[in-house]
């Protein structure tokens, strides 16, 4: 007795004109970087409130550049995996840039360098801003192998020479 079991057919072969589909590492990245502009979309108004005169929004901007440069780290780990899992490295180098410049920022107001903790600030999340654009504008797939020539024979050279 044949089943419907018995007739298995095979997945049918992707099409070459498909569309890349985002992977699920790339969702992570997704999701982790939009967390991230959640986060440093606070700060600012964070630093108004403490400018206005509240020194709580001092406090309430610390929290949030810990928890904003917490989320950079995250994003960098989430970066490296799409690197390795989709061999991608634009967004583990623009990642890379970013977290470089918010640990640089993060000291600078630590220390009170509002000369360099500003412009830098406006800067990162500019930035990220960027960086959210451009990793939700199109599927992140994983990039095609490019093929590699063909290694040519060896020529054996004659010893009669």
């Amino acid at each position: 007795m044949a089943t419907a079991a018995d007739e298995i057919r095979p997945a049918p072969a992707a099409r070459p004109d498909a569309a890349p589909r985002t992977r699920p590492s790339a969702w992570v990245f997704r999701a982790v970087v939009s967390a991230h502009v959640v986060a440093i979309s606070g700060q600012p108004v964070f630093a108004g409130v403490f400018l206005s005169g509240d020194y709580d929004g001092l406090r309430l901007h610390l929290a949030g550049a810990n928890v904003t440069t917490s989320l950079g780290y995250v994003q960098l780990i989430a970066a490296i995996a799409v690197w390795v899992r989709l061999r991608r490295a634009g967004p583990f180098l623009g990642t890379l840039a970013l977290v470089a410049a918010e640990t640089v920022q993060y000291f600078a107001g630590m220390d009170g360098a509002l000369w360099l903790h500003l412009p830098l600030g406006v800067a990162t999340i500019a930035a990220l801003a960027v960086q959210f654009v451009g990793v939700w504008r199109r599927p992140l797939g994983r990039r095609p192998e490019t093929p590699r020539p063909a290694a040519a024979p060896k020529r054996q050279e004659d010893d009669d020479e």
